[in-house]
């Protein structure tokens, strides 16, 4: 495979690059996927996916993630589970790194993703997809009646604690400061919520549970003192890192890391483009991911047919 120049390179393996490989391939371009050592996205962290469409019953993150692969593969790509470490985008073809093997490809599609923000507090890791989320839109469905708990103090934490409203019997937001830094028009939604209250001045410690979260330590941070919490479901929203560190310098980036997209998928390179959560700071949804995937292989089949 290295000795192949491959019509088009995707970076990454979630809805996005996946759903690109579908195009590309159907498209009768020659696609290799580099998906990554931990290949998949955010969806495979995730438990039952109830909105994605054509699974009425739900689906598993990971198998849905598993199907995708699968159908990208059916198409003829070629799929190659290692990272990518390093870009060269001033050769053409473009020349890309993988744990020391070099792939070409006259295009690329970046689908790298965004990693979310955890609190990297002990306990927290093993509960993942197992009452710890970071996304209410997917998941709060399975909260109903329920007590949940919201981590942040941005407009994503607002939003989550009022998709939340809608399911659970009580959310409880915490922050670890005494004021919050989402926009007036959010803030005064989440106080006139009165299923909505607020913890100020506090940080999660530790989350504790065997099969499933049941209960958090808190800490106030400004008296030293700890509590215990218990719930039945927290939502971490302090924030997403786009995973575009290897990009940096090479293709256009706002001030938070997200690729800047000139023209539909298109990036500052010709033949490059971008789809997905690297460069999404709005929605964050599989199914958005998997259209700005399709987007971007129809841009890139349009350049190589333009280029041959």
């Amino acid at each position: 495979m290295q000795d192949t120049i491959w019509d088009t390179a995707i970076i990454g393996s979630g809805p996005a690059g996946l759903t690109a490989g579908v195009y590309t391939t159907r498209g009768a371009a020659s696609t290799i996927i580099l998906g990554g050592d931990v290949w998949g996205g955010q969806l495979m962290l995730t438990s039952t996916v109830d909105n994605f469409p054509g699974f009425p019953e739900g689906v598993m993150g990971p198998d849905l993630m598993e199907k995708m692969k699968k159908q990208t593969i059916r198409f003829g790509a070629q799929f190659v589970p290692q990272n990518v470490t390093k870009v060269d985008f001033f050769v053409r073809p473009f020349v890309l790194t993988v744990d020391g093997s070099q792939f070409t490809a006259h295009s690329v599609i970046i689908a790298t993703g965004a990693e979310t923000k955890w609190l990297g507090v002990p306990g927290e890791k093993e509960l993942i997809g197992r009452g710890i989320s970071s996304c209410a839109p997917c998941d709060a469905p399975f909260f109903k009646d329920k007590y949940v708990i919201v981590i942040g103090g941005g407009d994503s934490a607002m939003e989550e604690a009022l998709v939340l409203t809608k399911y659970a019997e009580k959310v409880t937001i915490i922050h670890r400061k005494s004021e919050f830094k989402a926009s007036k028009v959010m803030q005064e939604k989440v106080f006139a919520n009165s299923k909505i209250n607020v913890i100020w001045d506090s940080e999660v410690v530790e989350v504790k549970g065997k099969i499933k979260i049941e209960e958090i330590i808190i800490k106030n941070v400004k008296k030293e003192e700890t509590k215990t919490v218990k719930l039945d479901g927290m939502f971490v929203a302090i924030g997403h890192d786009p995973s575009s560190q290897i990009f940096k310098g090479l293709i256009d980036l706002d001030e938070k890391g997200y690729v800047v997209p000139k023209e539909g998928s298109k990036t500052n390179i010709e033949g490059v483009f971008v789809s997905g959560d690297v460069h999404d700071h709005t929605y964050k949804q599989a199914i958005t991911a998997a259209g700005y995937g399709c987007m971007a292989a129809m841009d890139c089949l349009n350049y190589l047919t333009e280029l041959k």
